[in-house]
This record gives C-alpha cells, structure tokens and sequence, in this order.
C-alpha cells in the first residue's frame, strides 16, 4: 500500500477499509470530517503514533494546549494549524511505513 493508494481510497471510498490500521482507519475519519470518531479510535492506543494523530486532532479543534501534551507524548513536535494538511500527509506516510 502507498501513500497515494491510501489517498485514493480516502477520497473515493464511503467507509475506511477494514483491512487498515487503526491509525490509517483515524486519518480517513480525519479527511473526511469525522473528528469524534477519528477521536475514539486513538484516544486509548499506548503507542506513539496514537498520540500524534490524537495531537493532530487536537490542532484541528484548537484546542493548542491539549495537543500541545498529545506532540509531547508522541515525541513530536508541535504542529501548526495553518499546515493541518501537510501534517496529515506526513503522519500518514510515516503510519503506512508502521503498516
């Protein structure tokens, strides 16, 4: 699976497939505005990836303190809301090399 494939199926399918991560399962909810559910599904993941995608969401809501904690504990840093879509392209890059 590539960057690009994943892209497809984001833009053209109604459902995140099955098949993928949780991870890539929340950056489709991401694009496709389905904050709470992109939301519950890395709320709980221990892992750092989880808590990139819930800082992620985070910035999207504005609320800059709470992902301001959620980049500290992936180990990243902080993002910008002006580059939201060029933080999802990274952080789903960087979930399919995980896949």
């Amino acid at each position: 699976m590539t960057r690009e494939s994943v892209k497809k199926q984001v833009e053209s399918e109604t459902e995140p497939s099955e098949e993928w991560s949780v991870e890539l399962q929340a950056l489709w909810c991401v694009k496709h505005d389905r904050w709470h559910d992109a939301h519950d599904l890395v709320q709980d993941l221990p892992t750092a990836m989880g808590s990139w995608i819930h800082a992620h969401l985070h910035l999207i809501e504005g609320d800059l303190g709470n992902a301001g904690y959620w980049y500290s504990r992936a180990g990243k840093p902080a993002g910008s809301r002006d580059r939201i879509d060029e933080e999802w392209d990274v952080i789903a890059a960087a979930a399919l090399e995980q896949a």
